[in-house]
């Protein structure tokens, strides 16, 4: 009896700790200027050196649909992902990337780096991943410049403090045997109004997403899901 009353507490506990953490807004400046500042800070990271690789922006719409989508706590991608213009007015289609994991631990910089890290499964030349990298892939698509991220609690995923990060890319990539960028000296290929921004093709004027020209995609690699290790470890306390 004393057992079960101490686990009680201790969930109990877990529970108000959950609780008291805070969730960080859409429409949070510090949490858009995180995304925006990891993604960026990547792509004008990424070997080989990109010619084309543009400066993100944030994207409320994208945002909203990242959030929508993350408070159904489903561990798979959004279901209208492969319906054109389904998702998102602006976009015929839209990529996506997720991650999941602890609250705790959570920061947009975390889970960004461990999509980007997947770069080590990728073979630029060949356009093939030995393991997961999609992720990498959509995170330094050159033309996937509008993007917008969320966060919500999915404890139904693990314990209690389990927490899932949706970001959404405009337009879409993961173009089936496209490169993700062009391979070539940083800058080198912007367009004659962009200003080149720690490796970056910056456009200095807004650029609202519907008046743009996207070419139909021919075909999309598959979609993956990235997750926090420990997040293993939930799933299976959940099945069993």
């Amino acid at each position: 009896m004393a057992l079960k009353k101490k686990f009680s507490c201790l969930w109990t506990l877990g529970l108000y700790l959950v609780a008291s953490t805070k969730i960080p807004s859409i429409t949070d400046p510090n949490f858009i200027n995180n995304c925006l500042d990891a993604h960026n800070e990547w792509r004008g990271k990424v070997n080989p050196p990109a010619a084309n690789m543009k400066y993100m922006i944030w994207d409320k719409g994208l945002a909203k649909m990242a959030k929508t989508w993350a408070d159904e706590c489903k561990f798979e991608h959004n279901n209208c992902l492969d319906k054109s213009f389904k998702c998102y007015a602006a976009f015929e289609y839209v990529g996506e990337n997720i991650w999941l994991g602890g609250i705790k631990s959570f920061t947009p910089r975390l889970a960004i780096m461990a999509w980007y890290n997947e770069s080590q499964y990728y073979d630029f030349d060949n356009l093939s991943c030995s393991r997961v990298c999609g992720h990498y892939t959509q995170l330094v698509w050159a033309n996937s410049f509008y993007v917008g991220c969320a966060v919500a609690m999915c404890p139904d995923l693990g314990e209690a403090s389990t927490a899932m990060f949706i970001c959404n890319y405009g337009p879409a990539g993961n173009f089936a045997n496209t490169s993700p960028y062009s391979k070539g000296e940083s800058c080198s290929l912007c367009s004659k109004e962009d200003k080149c921004v720690k490796n970056l093709c910056r456009t200095p004027q807004l650029i609202i997403p519907n008046q743009n020209p996207f070419l139909k995609p021919m075909g999309r690699a598959p979609q993956q899901i990235a997750f926090n290790p420990f997040s293993l470890s939930f799933l299976l306390l959940k099945i069993f």
